[in-house]
């Protein structure tokens, strides 16, 4: 079979990526800010079943985007997310990002009540003027997320939970599709860092206005 590569400009790519999506998924059923979410999931997976996977809680683009316009912080289960994150954007408004989960004291904690360092992370970081909690990889860290809420311990203005996995991360998204306070997830098995990230990364760019 022969190969034939694409003459694209360096500065091109993303947005040749952008309209060859757009032109494979066709119409969706996504307000176009959540398209740009959408879009740019599948961009940074590959993968065009995410279009059919992702939920929205109908308030979730404008808490996220005022989140950041308040210059509140990202927090993520993992540093891979956390790398992820541009945060050159949310510096404009003097958010950061924060993951503690490689913390010496998070892995002493988690060893010693039997948790995962994520987990323990997640429940040690409220007090952080957190925006925006990005979870790609934990199931365990998205559960804690919903249980802080649903005590009244801690109201972070948008969740984005994508997890990835079999053990409880179609199960905890599940959950928090189901919640009333802002979310994004997808639902099933996939998602991941590379998610999370994105998600967040469009909404810094729709905030941006680019």
């Amino acid at each position: 079979m022969e190969v034939v590569l694409r003459n694209v400009k360096p500065e091109e790519i993303e947005a040749e990526s952008f309209r060859i999506i757009e032109s494979e998924l066709g119409p969706t059923p996504f307000s176009p800010a959540e398209f740009a979410v959408a879009r740019r999931v599948i961009h940074a997976t590959g993968d065009f079943s995410f279009a059919e996977n992702l939920r929205f809680h109908p308030g979730a683009i404008e808490a996220g985007l005022a989140a950041i316009r308040a210059g509140k912080n990202v927090l993520t289960d993992v540093n891979m997310s956390a790398v992820g994150v541009c945060r050159g954007i949310l510096a404009r408004w003097g958010g950061r990002v924060f993951c503690e989960v490689s913390d010496p004291e998070v892995a002493a904690e988690a060893r010693i009540k039997k948790l995962t360092r994520s987990e323990v992370a997640i429940g040690r970081a409220r007090e952080k003027n957190i925006g925006i909690v990005a979870i790609g990889n934990a199931p365990t860290a998205l559960l804690k997320v919903m249980e802080m809420i649903d005590r009244g311990d801690w109201t972070p203005d948008l969740v984005i939970g994508v997890p990835v996995g079999f053990v409880n991360a179609a199960e905890s998204k599940a959950l928090l599709a189901e919640k009333k306070y802002p979310f994004i997830t997808a639902l099933g098995r996939k998602g991941g860092s590379p998610v999370a990230a994105a998600a967040v990364n469009a909404l810094l760019r729709l905030a941006a206005g680019e």
